[in-house]
């Protein structure tokens, strides 16, 4: 079980705030940093001093770390044309030495479009988006070099693109989808995806969203083609304490105010609660867990889970 911290640094924090707290899960022992992909907090609060953008953040993390992979929960298809996307994150793969990994998603969250002046079709139209979009990244990195990419979709033309630069690995970093939806998510991961992500839901949920993209790479024949079986992750919200008021004070900023998120069933409590839901997840067939960690000048937060939970789980 691999274990990465997710953050969400649209609610305020700064790069310097961000940088530290990557420093620090690398030095602690995780496997990863990720960061959610927005440009506006959720609710009514706005996150002063507002947004940092994602890629131009793991760009410079990736320069001050050296271990740790970096990636997005997820970026939205609406954000960036697929074409400068591919080079994007080819970019700060190098920049990384092949640690990044390329989290993608339909976008969903209204608000932020409309505040930053960025278009927001209907569902289906986003999800056309989002699959063209893979197809074109993916056929960017993949393309042989000297060699040219061109792309004729419904929402996206590409002719003769140089496809450059390259990352580091020949296939390209890996792709992440993810989401709670029961149709389309599960056959995107399974024709494109190198991890399906059930983002943060209680294990009987995950349970039966992992079963649908089971059964969906079945239909597509995923094994058939001789692709790796696709890696199944999840995400727990967490404030631990080392005592029940420590862990009640670290829950009382978990969520945004009126975000209308779904419920998500947080880990409030000891470490050993957060041991055991590590447990009931790779019973269920996840390898990866995504700690969802709010506060990000709490490293003490970092320094428990580190000091009593890591040991105890099978990494």
């Amino acid at each position: 079980m691999q274990v990465c911290i997710f953050t969400e640094p649209h609610r305020g924090a700064t790069f310097a705030d961000q940088l530290r707290f990557a420093r620090h899960v690398e030095e602690r022992g995780f496997d990863g940093f990720f960061r959610a992909d927005h440009y506006q907090a959720m609710g009514d609060d706005d996150g002063y001093p507002g947004p940092t953008d994602a890629w131009v953040t793991l760009g410079a993390i990736a320069q001050a770390t050296s271990r740790i992979r970096l990636g997005t929960l997820v970026s939205s298809a609406t954000f960036r044309l697929p074409g400068p996307m591919a080079i994007i994150a080819a970019q700060v793969d190098d920049m990384s030495g092949g640690r990044v990994e390329l989290g993608l998603g339909a976008g969903w969250y209204e608000r932020e479009h409309t505040s930053y002046g960025i278009p927001f079709p209907p569902l289906r139209e986003r999800f056309d988006l989002l699959t063209e979009q893979i197809e074109i990244i993916s056929g960017l990195w993949t393309t042989p070099v000297g060699e040219r990419f061109s792309y004729h979709g419904k929402h996206y033309q590409l002719t003769n693109a140089p496809a450059l630069p390259k990352p580091v690995h020949p296939t390209g970093p890996p792709f992440i989808i993810g989401g709670r939806g029961t149709r389309r998510t599960p056959e995107l991961a399974a024709r494109y995806a190198t991890e399906f992500n059930a983002a943060f839901q209680s294990v009987e949920e995950a349970q039966q969203t992992f079963q649908r993209v089971r059964e969906a790479a079945e239909r597509v024949g995923r094994a058939a083609t001789g692709r790796a079986p696709l890696s199944l992750s999840i995400g727990a919200v967490v404030a631990c304490g080392r005592s029940d008021a420590e862990a009640r004070r670290r829950a009382e900023v978990l969520y945004e105010t009126n975000s209308a998120l779904p419920s998500e069933d947080p880990v409030i409590g000891s470490p050993g609660q957060l041991v055991e839901r590590s447990g009931q997840f790779a019973a269920i067939g996840a390898d990866r867990t995504y700690l969802r960690l709010t506060d990000l000048s709490d490293l003490d937060h970092l320094d428990l889970i580190a000091d009593e939970v890591l040991p105890q789980l099978d990494r």
